[in-house]
C-alpha cells in the first residue's frame, strides 16, 4: 500500500521579492493616479490652454468680436517698430534687474542683521508683512507718502526747510515705482534667505570667526556656498514674479479711470493696454497676444540661462 504525496505547492512570495516589489509599484502607481489627473486637468484647461489660445489669436488680428483674420507674424514684426513696446520691454528688464539686484543685497544685508538679533521672529513678520498686503493698498500709501504735501516732504521741509520735491511727476515716477517694488518684494526673500541661513549649523560660522574671517568673508565662503539652492530657487523665483507685476505700476501710476503713462509701463501693462486698458481700450486682442507669447518666450530662455548659470554641486552638512 502507497501512500500518496500531496503535491508540494509553490511557496510564497517573501516581502521584498520582485514579483511582491512589481506589485506594490503597480498599487501605488493607481493610487498616485487619483491625486495627479486632476492637477493635470486644472493646469491643461487653465495654464496650456489659455497659452495655446493666445499663440493662436497672435497671428491674426481680432477685436474680440468680429471675425479674425489671419495676420501671420504681422503682430510680432509690428511690435519691433512700436517705441511704447520697446519702452515697456526696457522697463521690465529694469525691473529684473535693478529692482532684483537692490532686492537681494538688502536682504542679505538684513539676514546678517537680523540673524544675530534677539526677537528675530517677530522683525522677520514686520519685514515679511508688505508682502501680505495687496498691492493696490500699498500703492494707496506709497502716494500719500510721496504726494506734494505728504510725509517725506513735509519731514524734509521741518528738518532742511526744503521745498517740496515732485515724487510723483512723469521724471520720477518710474524711480519710485521701482523704490516701491523693492520695499513690497524685499521682506519675502529676507524670510526665504533667512530660513535657508538658520540651517546652517552655527560652528561653520565660530571657525570662521575663530580663523579671523570678516562679515564679507563669512557671508561670501560660509552664507552663500551652504545656502546656494535655496538662494537660486528664490533667483529664479524673483525672475518668474518680475515678469507679472501689475497692480502697484497700475494703481501708483494710473490717475482715475485711465492707465499709467507708457514711460512707466512694463509688459503686463503693455498686454493689458493694447486689449483692455485706458478710457478708449484698444481691443487689439491679436496683438496683445503676440507681446504676451513674445516676453513669456523671452523669460523662458531667461530662466534656463539662469538654471544654468546657477548650477553648483550640493554640499552637504
Amino acid at each position: 500500500m502507497t501512500l500518496a504525496t500531496p503535491p508540494v505547492g509553490e511557496p510564497r512570495h517573501r516581502r521584498g521579492s520582485p514579483r511582491s516589489a512589481g506589485a506594490f509599484d503597480r498599487s501605488r502607481r493607481r493610487l498616485y493616479l487619483p491625486f495627479v489627473v486632476p492637477a493635470l486637468v486644472l493646469y491643461l484647461a487653465f495654464v496650456i490652454g489659455p497659452t495655446l489660445a493666445a499663440l493662436w489669436i497672435s497671428f491674426h488680428r481680432w477685436d474680440g468680436v468680429s471675425e479674425m483674420r489671419w495676420n501671420g507674424l504681422g503682430n510680432y514684426s509690428a511690435l519691433f517698430d512700436d517705441p511704447t513696446f520697446r519702452t515697456a520691454l526696457v522697463n521690465t528688464l529694469i525691473i529684473l534687474v535693478v529692482a532684483g539686484a537692490a532686492i537681494f543685497g538688502i536682504s542679505f544685508v538684513l539676514t546678517m542683521i537680523v540673524r544675530e538679533m534677539r526677537g528675530r521672529s517677530f522683525i522677520r513678520s514686520v519685514l515679511f508683512f508688505p508682502h501680505i498686503v495687496s498691492a493696490i493698498v500699498l500703492s494707496i500709501v506709497w502716494g500719500f507718502i510721496f504726494e506734494h504735501n505728504g510725509t517725506v516732504n513735509t519731514i524734509l521741509s521741518k528738518v532742511f526747510g526744503t521745498e517740496p520735491i515732485p515724487w510723483l511727476n512723469s521724471d520720477n515716477l518710474f524711480l519710485m515705482i521701482l523704490i516701491g517694488t523693492v520695499w513690497i518684494s524685499t521682506g519675502l526673500y529676507v524670510t526665504i534667505i533667512l530660513a535657508a541661513v538658520d540651517r546652517i549649523p552655527r560652528y561653520f560660522y565660530e571657525e570662521a570667526l575663530l580663523a579671523g574671517a570678516n562679515a564679507y568673508q563669512r557671508l561670501r565662503f560660509v552664507t552663500l556656498p551652504l545656502s546656494w539652492d535655496v538662494i537660486s530657487v528664490a533667483a529664479i523665483f524673483w525672475t518668474i514674479s518680475s515678469l507679472k507685476i501689475f497692480e502697484f505700476i497700475y494703481a501708483f501710476g494710473g490717475t482715475t479711470n485711465d492707465m499709467p503713462p507708457p514711460a512707466v509701463w512694463n509688459s503686463a501693462l503693455f498686454v493689458y493696454g493694447e486689449s483692455f486698458g485706458g478710457r478708449s481700450p484698444s481691443y487689439l486682442f491679436g496683438y496683445a497676444s503676440a507681446s504676451a507669447i513674445l516676453m513669456l518666450v523671452l523669460f523662458t530662455a531667461l530662466i534656463v540661462v539662469l538654471r544654468r548659470l546657477l548650477r553648483r554641486d550640493s554640499i552637504e552638512f
